[in-house]
């Protein structure tokens, strides 16, 4: 006969292994308690890997990036590159300010950011989930769009670095309904009812005037070419400008100086503004009398013109013999001439001077004999020049 179930031995071995299985779990969970064993967390469904999520492989690397709205972004998001994912939202909160909101993710260890990376929110569709994406300098974009076949640059976040994206570099999308809300503004109470005041108006101001607005268009058109031309010297000017400015903003101290001292000035002009305003009633009158004297004396003055065009047209005709005649007559008696011809030190100069007759000359002029030299006497030579003669009583002496 076969033991009936349900008796004390069933249930005695029962009993053995619930305790066992009990003892077992404690064991357990004492060890994972005492060796400070890290538990693994759930605090709601979005803990919860979604299928078909980003690889993270096996060294992912955290991103932080700060948002000033984060819309309906959630944890569990993607995170992509280029439209392709690369990691997950872990965590959404607020920033040290508190008024920001904080997008903590984690990205593939493999994909290397470049320096300064950028964050934006995006929308996968028009009704489709929010997630971000890591962009690259604008800077950078130019430099690839410029040469694509140049190398890339250097990377400055990788595997075991974390980064952090500051509010600057972060922005998101416009929502749906924004796009909805402004197009409605648009429609409703913006400007499109009054596209056709504005056509309206156009039409007016055109018709007839078609000429007028080619030449106006081409008129344009040149002073846009001349201004593209001349773009450099434009540039110039504004640094000149430029220049200008900075030496008048370093030598403000002096400036402001100069007009302090120039308020004495001013207040003194201001004082005798009255005697200006005298002074200058009387220039006008001045003026007026000066162009009436003018116009009065206009024939005389063109008569004396006139008859000063022989005088200047003879002295025109002498050429170079008015300025030899004036270099002899600034140089009278002793001309270049007459220097070049003297030898030494001295100039003798004899006078023939013939009196008319009839001339009485006082004191009247007696002829001194001339003495003759007595050792001279027979010797048949020429005769010696005159002396001068000796005076009887200085003769004596």
């Amino acid at each position: 006969m076969s033991p009936v179930r349900g008796g004390p031995g069933s249930r005695a071995a029962r009993v053995g292994t619930g305790v066992t299985a009990a003892a077992v779990a404690a064991a357990l969970g004492l060890m994972l308690l005492g060796g400070g064993a890290d538990l693994p967390r759930f605090t709601g469904i979005e803990d919860l890997p979604l299928p078909g999520g980003a690889d993270l492989g096996d060294h992912p690397y955290e991103v932080t990036a700060e948002f000033g709205d984060v819309l309906s972004l959630v944890p569990q998001s993607a995170v992509k590159v280029n439209d392709v994912t690369v990691g997950k939202v872990t965590d959404i909160s607020l920033s040290g300010k508190g008024w920001t909101a904080e997008v903590t993710m984690r990205v593939n260890g493999d994909v290397q950011l470049p320096r300064k990376p950028y964050a934006r929110i995006e929308q996968s569709s028009l009704l489709g989930e929010k997630y971000v994406q890591l962009l690259a300098p604008p800077e950078e974009k130019e430099k690839d769009t410029a040469s694509p076949s140049a190398a890339r640059p250097a990377v400055a976040h990788g595997p075991g670095r974390d980064t952090r994206i500051p509010l600057s570099r972060t922005n998101r999308n416009p929502e749906v309904e924004e796009v909805l809300g402004a197009l409605s503004m648009l429609l409703n109470g913006g400007g499109v009812n009054q596209l056709k005041t504005i056509t309206t108006e156009l039409n007016k101001a055109l018709d007839g005037n078609e000429e007028e607005v080619r030449s106006v268009l081409g008129r344009v058109d040149k002073l846009v070419g001349n201004l593209d031309r001349h773009k450099g010297d434009i540039t110039r000017a504004l640094d000149g400008v430029n220049r200008l400015s900075a030496t008048l903003a370093a030598r403000k101290k002096s400036i402001g100086t100069v007009l302090t001292d120039v308020s004495p000035g001013l207040t003194t002009l201001e004082d005798q503004r009255g005697q200006l305003m005298t002074m200058l009633r009387s220039l006008d009158t001045l003026s007026e009398v000066a162009v009436d004297t003018v116009d009065r004396s206009k024939d005389d003055i063109v008569a004396d013109l006139k008859a000063l065009a022989p005088t200047l047209r003879r002295l025109a005709d002498s050429g170079q013999d008015l300025p030899d005649s004036l270099q002899v007559l600034f140089t009278y008696p002793f001309t270049d001439e007459v220097l070049r011809g003297v030898k030494g030190d001295y100039l003798n100069l004899y006078l023939n001077v013939a009196a008319p007759p009839g001339t009485t000359l006082t004191p009247p002029l007696e002829e001194e004999p001339i003495p003759q030299d007595p050792g001279a006497a027979g010797s048949g030579g020429a005769a010696p020049l005159p002396l001068p003669a000796v005076d009887a009583t200085g003769g004596e002496g």
